[in-house]
This record gives structure tokens, C-alpha cells and sequence, in this order.
């Protein structure tokens, strides 16, 4: 019985374990209740082992220490004076995991782990591979100081040939000539911080606000800090691809900080957005181009934190001359342990690549509710059984906003059915109301389960079953769905197929009952907080939140009309 554990120590920390082909994987946040398993302020750097979530891994699927075969995680700590990082930092982790686990650790270099999140289960053959985000491991001899940054593969089953790296260079900036370690990862969030005030998740809020902006009014401004060279090089004026965001930024009278953004007009910052967000796009087209023609590959695996950027995921193939665009399921730093687990797995212990998956609930179930779970204001209905997809529906159809938590916990960093909350796509006043309930801005989007026979009836373009991109609504059915359309006409999709065992029944049902194949589907999570894991999460949470109903499985509560209790500020232990 083979088996194959990865592990992630840094940003995200999580786990993920193979045996005999099933995959199991969980972020330690679910335990710890902290978003990204991070105090606030504390450094990336800090290492810790994601010991709940590994334990779950292995209490799941009743494995010993002793069983695990092979032990694979990314490094990312810096070289020391010379010294070599990895053999350095390998004991160091190391010395955070029980024996024989430690013994056995092996570290592979964190781009590398990305890209195997994606291509070992993307069912793709031969295909270029690029990973962008903030930074990654050492580089080394072989391409010179610095971390990864933007990294391009040529991946053939059984062969990973790194083609492509960005490497740190000397960059103009306002105070001179200065060694830029800069990122486009770096770049995307610096902005963000320039543009979304205190309070909110910055990246996600900055792409959302550009669907409302013009990018015209600062395009000029904006290219002149990315220069896009031959080879598919992208270089950034310093300081502005680093994590230096209080640097003045000038544009005309005013200086772009993040401690100023909360005094810019709504409509100035989303002209500012726009134009990020159109140069970001076009740096990573840049390089994708580049990789088409080093790899003549006609497919693209994409993977690292930009990689959730869902608006530039809608068009990156078209744009980059790709036949197909597979994005890594949890592109995140947290994906890295599934990257390292599927490369122990198949390169090290000689397995075939497990299959392309068309849902991510790799996690714990969240147990059944007990009698002392039920809030007070609100009344256990019992345990419907099969009335329980009828009856959940009708009270979407209804208007009700209702708590879902079915199966096993998504791993990454959005809902996708296990963990959501879910309302009618076109009912009035539903949006609204939950942007109130999770304390969000008003220009930020709700996103659409579809069942992905109906996909093309509503939409042009592609979408994934992970909600990692946009498509386009169809013009004669966006009236149907407002509250999923976002304000340039997309909408980011999540397909789900009949036998989706979060969604697929109840979507099927509520499409007989108003004849619409989707849901209103978002997180089930506090502001602030990551997503729940147990059913007594999830009872406390819906009445913090002020939800109509809660499903756990077959069993239904339900609000009392007018019995909301206070907002929650966090989950109990």
C-alpha cells in the first residue's frame, strides 16, 4: 500500500496525503481558526508544522508514522551566507515532525511543487506550465541569486524541464538604480494596497473594484512601471514590485500610499484598479507567449498566487495562443503540500498520475449536529432524509439564505459546495443582504454553481469545476441571474457536475422547481476568518450571521422569524 504525504510549513500552511490513490489534504486554518494559519503581522517566514491538519490525514486514512513511504515539502528559506539552503532548511523542518517522518523529508523547490498541483491531476499530456507569484525558493547555482518569481516549464508525463525563470534584476526606480527583487506577485499586491483600504482581502477587492473603471485615465501612468522585454522577460520599476507600498506613487496631484487609500473617491480608485489590472494581464500574456513558443504546446497549466486572478484566467488562452488552460485546483501557497504529495506519489514511489478531479473535498466531514448545537431562536426540523433536496430548494426558491454543509471540508481558498452558503441567483434584495451578513463591499461579486450540462446555455467561455475563472454571461439571460453577474458581465463560474456529492442533487432540484440551473454560492466563513469545518462551526455561525436555515448533512434547522442573534466575531474551539 503505498503512500505519499506532502507537506507546507509556510504562508497557507497545510497537508495532503495519497494512499493507494485516494488524496486526502487540509489547511491547518480550519483548526486554528486564523486566516492563512498566521497571527496578525506575523511574518511569512515563521515556520510551523501543520500538525492538526496532518494528523487528520493520516487519523482519515488510517495510516501509521511508520506507513508513509515518502515525504515531500517546498523549501523557501533563503541561502545562507554560504551555505546551501535547502540541505539547511531540511533540517529544520524536519526537526518540527515526528519520527519517522522527519527521517524521511525530502524538499523540492516551491514553483515546482505549484506546477505539480496542477499538471499530475490535470489528465494533460504534453503542456507548458507557468507559475507567478509573490516568490519562491532559492535559486541557486544554476540561475543566480535570488527567488523564484515567474517560472515556465515544459511538463511530458514522467518529465518536469524548467525552461523559464525570472531572475532579480537591477531596475530603475525614484531614488536611483536599485536591486529589485521584484515580482509581478509583489506588483499585484502592492497596488492593491494603494487602492483598497484597511479591512478588506486587497487583491480580490482591487480586481473586483476594476470591472468598474476605466483604465484610460491612469493606463500611461501604470505601463510606464512594467517593462515587457524579449524572451518573455517582465521587469518593475522599484520599489513598486515589492512589498513597499508606502512609497509615493504620483500620479498628477496626488500620491497613491496605502495609508492614503481610504481618502481617494470610489470611482479614482477603480480607474486605478483598471489599469492594474490590464497591465497585470498583459505581463502574464507576455510570458505565456513566450512559453507557447519555447514549448510548442498547445495546452497551458497555470499555478502560484496569481493564479487566482479569475479575471485573467477567463481569457489566458485565447490570449496567449493556447488551446486549453488547466489551473491548479488550490493555486495557493496551501496547494504546494498537494504538489509535493502528488510528486512523492507518482516520481518518487512509481505510480500512475491520479485522475484530472471534478470537485476538491479532500478534507474532514463536519460530524452531525447534537441537541446542544441548536441556537437559541432557532428549531431543529430533524433529519429529512431524502426530502431534504426538495426542501432546501424550495426555500431558496423562496428567497431564504441557508447555511450548506454537506461531505467532506474543500480544500483552497473558496467554497465549492461543502462549505457554502447558497441563495436564489435572481431574487431581490439577496445580494444585498449578504453583503451585509459577511460585511462586504458592495462592487465585490457573488459567484454562480452552475450544473455543468446547462453551462453553455448560460454562458460563452470556459469554466472549471474550482471557480477559478470568469466567463461571460449571455446577454439575453442576465436579467434571470443579476445577483451572480458581476459589472462587467461575468461571472465567476463554478461547474458541477450530476454527481457533485455537495451540490449536485440539490442544484438539480432547485432547476425543476424555478428553472434555473445554478445557485448563489459563497463561502461560509466569518469577515476575517477562513472557511468553517464542523457542524457545531456551522450552527454557530448561521446565527452570528443572521442565516434563514442550515442544512448539516440531512439534518435542517431553521430561524425563527426575527431571532438573529448578534454577528459572530470568530468560531469556537
Amino acid at each position: 500500500m503505498p503512500v505519499a504525504l506532502g507537506l507546507n510549513f509556510h504562508h497557507d500552511t497545510s497537508a495532503a496525503l495519497i494512499v493507494d490513490g485516494r488524496l486526502y489534504a487540509a489547511e491547518e486554518e480550519r483548526w486554528s481558526g486564523l486566516k492563512h494559519h498566521r497571527e496578525h503581522g506575523q511574518h511569512k517566514a515563521v515556520l510551523t508544522a501543520p500538525a492538526r491538519s496532518l494528523a487528520w490525514c493520516l487519523e482519515a486514512a488510517g495510516i501509521e508514522l511508520g506507513q508513509v513511504d515518502a515525504v515531500w515539502a517546498a523549501g523557501m528559506r533563503p541561502h545562507p551566507p554560504g551555505g546551501h539552503c535547502l540541505a539547511t532548511e531540511r533540517e529544520e523542518l524536519a526537526a518540527l515532525l515526528p519520527q519517522p517522518l522527519g527521517d524521511r523529508l525530502r524538499l523540492m523547490s516551491h514553483h515546482t511543487a505549484h506546477m505539480l498541483s496542477g499538471y499530475l491531476i490535470s489528465g494533460l499530456g504534453h503542456a507548458a506550465g507557468l507559475v507567478i507569484d509573490a516568490g519562491g525558493s532559492p535559486l541557486g547555482v544554476d540561475f543566480g541569486p535570488g527567488r523564484e518569481r515567474t517560472t515556465g516549464y515544459d511538463l511530458r508525463p514522467g518529465l518536469i524541464d524548467r525552461v523559464h525563470q525570472s531572475i532579480p534584476s537591477l531596475s530603475a526606480g525614484p531614488v536611483g538604480v536599485e536591486r529589485g527583487h521584484h515580482s509581478l506577485g509583489h506588483f499585484y499586491r502592492n497596488m492593491a494596497h494603494r487602492v483598497i483600504p484597511p479591512g478588506d482581502e486587497p487583491e480580490g477587492s482591487m480586481m473586483a473594484l476594476a470591472a468598474y473603471g476605466d483604465p484610460a485615465r491612469y493606463r500611461q501612468l501604470i505601463s510606464e512601471l512594467i517593462h515587457l522585454g524579449g524572451d518573455g522577460v517582465v521587469r518593475i520599476a522599484a520599489p513598486y514590485g515589492s512589498a513597499d507600498s508606502c512609497t509615493p506613487l504620483k500620479a498628477g496631484s496626488r500620491a497613491w500610499t496605502q495609508a492614503g487609500a481610504a481618502e481617494v473617491p470610489l470611482a479614482e480608485r477603480a480607474d486605478f484598479a483598471a489599469a492594474v489590472q490590464e497591465a497585470f494581464a498583459a505581463a502574464v500574456v507576455h510570458t505565456a507567449r513566450h512559453l507557447r513558443r519555447l514549448t510548442r504546446a498547445t495546452d497551458l497549466v497555470f499555478s502560484g498566487g496569481c493564479a487566482l486572478n479569475s479575471h485573467l484566467n477567463g481569457t489566458l488562452a485565447q490570449d496567449s495562443g493556447f488551446d486549453r488552460l488547466f489551473i491548479a485546483p488550490a493555486p495557493h501557497d496551501a496547494g504546494t503540500a498537494v504538489g509535493a504529495a502528488l510528486y512523492g506519489w507518482h516520481h518518487h514511489l512509481g505510480n500512475d498520475p491520479l485522475p484530472a478531479p471534478v470537485d476538491a473535498g479532500w478534507g474532514p466531514v463536519p460530524g452531525a449536529l447534537s441537541l446542544r448545537d441548536v441556537p437559541d431562536g432557532w428549531h431543529n426540523l430533524g433529519d429529512l432524509g431524502d426530502d431534504l433536496g426538495p426542501t432546501v430548494a424550495g426555500l431558496l426558491a423562496g428567497g431564504s439564505i441557508i447555511g450548506w454543509v454537506q461531505g467532506p471540508m474543500e480544500f483552497g481558498p473558496r467554497a465549492l459546495g461543502h462549505r457554502s452558503i447558497l441563495a436564489h441567483p435572481g431574487h431581490a434584495g439577496s445580494r444585498d443582504r449578504l453583503n451585509t451578513i459577511k460585511r462586504r463591499a458592495a462592487y465585490r461579486p457573488f459567484a454562480p454553481a452552475v450544473l455543468d450540462t446547462h453551462l453553455r446555455d448560460w454562458f460563452t467561455g470556459d469554466a472549471d469545476p474550482f471557480m477559478n475563472r470568469v466567463a461571460r454571461i449571455r446577454p439575453e439571460q442576465a436579467a434571470h441571474v443579476p445577483d451572480v453577474v458581476h459589472h462587467d458581465g461575468t461571472a465567476r463560474v463554478q461547474t458541477v457536475a450530476a454527481g457533485h456529492t455537495g451540490l449536485g442533487r440539490l442544484l438539480e432540484e432547485f432547476r425543476q422547481q424555478t428553472g434555473l440551473p445554478m445557485l448563489l454560492n459563497t463561502s461560509f466563513n466569518l469577515k476575517g476568518t477562513p472557511i468553517l469545518r464542523t457542524a457545531a462551526q456551522a450552527a454557530q455561525g448561521a446565527a452570528g450571521l443572521g442565516l434563514d436555515a442550515l442544512a448539516v448533512g440531512t439534518t435542517l434547522l431553521a430561524a425563527d422569524h426575527g431571532q438573529h442573534a448578534a454577528p459572530a466575531r470568530g468560531w469556537a474551539a
